[in-house]
């Protein structure tokens, strides 16, 4: 980070991000910001490199498709030191799509549970005579591996 570069300030850079000053501390704590320290009197600043607003922006992004701050941490850092390792971000992407594909799959038996019950408690309500079979309300998720 060359010193004559025009650092932010927390404030200037959540506005430029378009996110909040709390997300930019998180982010910072986790270490997936570039920032610097600076004394002025008796406080002490936090001021970060303008390259943190893209920075976030790949954050956000990773986190869209489902990466979790700490899967985006060491890829996000290797990309910006320049040591991408292709078949590991290969490796890493295809895992996550496995794992929503699992989700996905999920989803659609909580879809298909939710609209069957929802067929029964309307047989139910328009008929007093309907017999409620406590069976469809044990019905679950398979495990999946």
């Amino acid at each position: 980070m060359a010193l004559d570069t025009p650092f932010l300030l927390i404030g200037k850079l959540a506005s430029q991000a378009n996110t909040t000053k709390d997300t930019v501390r998180h982010y910072d704590q986790l270490g997936l910001l570039k920032s610097r320290k600076r004394q002025a009197g008796s406080r002490l600043y936090t001021e970060f490199h303008p390259e943190c607003i893209e920075r976030i922006e790949l954050i956000k992004s990773a986190q869209a498709i489902g990466f979790t701050l700490i899967e985006i941490k060491d890829s996000l850092n290797n990309y910006y030191d320049g040591h991408v390792d292709i078949d590991l971000q290969l490796t890493l992407t295809q895992q996550k799509l496995a794992q929503v594909e699992n989700q996905r799959a999920n989803i659609n038996v909580m879809v298909e549970l939710l609209s069957e019950r929802i067929e029964i408690l309307e047989r139910m309500k328009a008929d007093s005579d309907y017999e409620f079979d406590v069976e469809i309300c044990k019905k679950t998720i398979p495990v999946q591996p």
